[in-house]
């Protein structure tokens, strides 16, 4: 079972939201005022309101951005980068950057899910990388290599190189990446951003101790998914 260090219940909206959020409310206020004013029976304009209050409240529940502080063992730890359901657990290839075996460790977030992205280790960001693809599903494992994409490498203190990659699904249309090369990664940091729906891929190290399983769920910031090892093999 995954150690969960307790979290603060702060919650506030994310930055990436204000501006969806101000300009969803004037269109629902477009839309219900002259129903009030010019629509009967009343049920009419109630149910509109009914609606568009139950559509406000999912998208401000999506950009929800809760304040998160990690009180575990910092020590080699690796966190869940979301929140969401482990989807994948399994030895891969690296083909884009570290070009050797690894376990690859996905988890997928619902629309209902924080869409913030943490940084899963404390370390160096090494590389900032962009891929422009197509929208699949991002549960199916081909999304990893030819979906929307971007990849960020980041170098721990004891010289692991971690690959975190952020995955655009069929409705998420937008990747926000905060990390740039040189920055220092806290995993109590927010490394990006994904707009409705998507996944996250952490490849490790072989020899890493893995402590989730595939179905378990995590939280972003505080679930330990993993322990690397004293130190990279050379």
């Amino acid at each position: 079972m995954a150690n969960q260090p307790q979290r603060s219940k702060k919650v506030k909206i994310h930055r990436e939201g204000t501006n969806i959020l101000v300009i969803l409310l004037a269109m629902l206020a477009i839309l219900n005022v002259p129903a009030w004013m010019f629509i009967r029976p009343a049920a009419i304009p109630i149910s509109f309101t009914a609606i568009s209050a139950v559509l406000f409240l999912l998208v401000l529940n999506f950009f929800r951005s809760p304040r998160r502080h990690f009180t575990g063992n910092r020590d080699r730890v690796v966190v869940s980068s979301v929140d969401g359901t482990v989807v994948a657990l399994e030895k891969v290839f690296e083909s884009e950057y570290l070009n050797r075996e690894v376990i690859q460790l996905s988890v997928f977030m619902t629309i209902l899910n924080v869409h913030a992205n943490w940084f899963p280790v404390d370390g160096t960001v090494e590389l900032v990388r962009h891929h422009a693809g197509r929208f699949l599903s991002a549960y199916l494992p081909k999304s990893s290599t030819e979906n929307e994409r971007s990849t960020v490498v980041i170098r721990t203190d004891n010289g692991h190189e971690i690959l975190v990659r952020q995955i655009a699904g069929a409705v998420a249309r937008r990747i926000v990446t905060y990390a740039e090369p040189g920055d220092r990664a806290s995993i109590e940091d927010h490394m990006g951003f994904i707009k409705f729906g998507s996944r996250v891929d952490i490849y490790l190290p072989l020899d890493t101790e893995i402590y989730v399983k595939i179905g378990d769920k995590t939280t972003g910031g505080i679930t330990e998914i993993a322990r690397l090892s004293a130190a990279p093999k050379q």
